[in-house]
């Protein structure tokens, strides 16, 4: 089985354009989207109606991501990143943020053999494999994981940082991002999962996109949008 796990989109358009073409290449059997769909100003409106789209044709699975359930919650004067969200929220269609938000904050996939979430199974906002700034150990990784059954691979998002992890049977993997990286490259990442039963093979994709075009929008449309040009161009964000 070919599973494509992609998330943390983040409102980048152009960057989910590039993944899809590289995906498709693959050919997967499934598909799964990570959450964080659209908080950010790369032409959110497109990269969601993008990910309904595929939705549609694939079939992706979903999971909620932390900006997910922001986006969600009604705007008060101390909601965090208000600004921004009133500005997501006057450029999306009218129920984005309630169907985001609505979202589970796990799938499983291959009769339990495969876990998917933003953060852990049972929250959008927890860190996998993040303690503080540092890795986890893998005594807090399997604490956060909890149960998980049958499952043999785990993976996840919400760190925008790529890494691979084996604990026992039990692989976990956290694929990237497409948009709003850490490292200093803005290249978009996503995963193919292949394998059944206990025999799983993780590849990480990195894949090129129009950077410049992507910053041109947000200079032109997106709120505080020379920043995240700048964001977009340097590969360097904070979250």
């Amino acid at each position: 089985m070919k599973i494509a796990v992609f998330g943390d989109v983040h409102g980048n358009r152009f960057a989910l354009e590039a993944v899809v073409q590289d995906i498709e290449r693959q050919a997967p059997d499934a598909w799964v989207n990570l959450g964080d769909q659209v908080f950010g100003g790369a032409d959110p409106a497109g990269a969601w109606q993008l990910q309904q789209a595929l939705k549609a044709q694939h079939g992706v699975l979903e999971v909620r991501g932390n900006t997910d359930e922001r986006l969600g919650e009604p705007l008060t004067e101390t909601t965090e990143k208000r600004a921004m969200l009133a500005w997501l929220h006057g450029v999306l269609p009218g129920g984005t943020g309630a169907t985001v938000a609505g979202l589970p904050t796990s799938v499983t996939l291959a009769d339990g053999e495969v876990v998917a979430a933003h953060g852990t199974p049972d929250s959008a906002w927890t860190y996998l494999l993040l303690d503080g700034k540092a890795w986890a150990s893998d005594a807090l990784v399997l604490e956060r994981l909890g149960d998980l059954g049958a499952a043999r691979v785990v993976v996840v998002g919400h760190s925008h940082q790529e890494h691979l992890r084996q604990m026992g049977p039990l692989t976990v993997v956290n694929v990237g991002a497409v948009s709003r990286q850490k490292d200093g490259s803005p290249l978009a990442r996503w995963v193919l999962l292949e394998g059944e039963g206990d025999c799983w093979s993780v590849s990480f994709r990195r894949v090129a996109y129009d950077v410049d075009a992507a910053a041109a929008w947000a200079e032109q449309y997106a709120y505080q949008g020379d920043k995240e040009a700048a964001q977009l161009r340097t590969g360097k964000v904070g979250h």
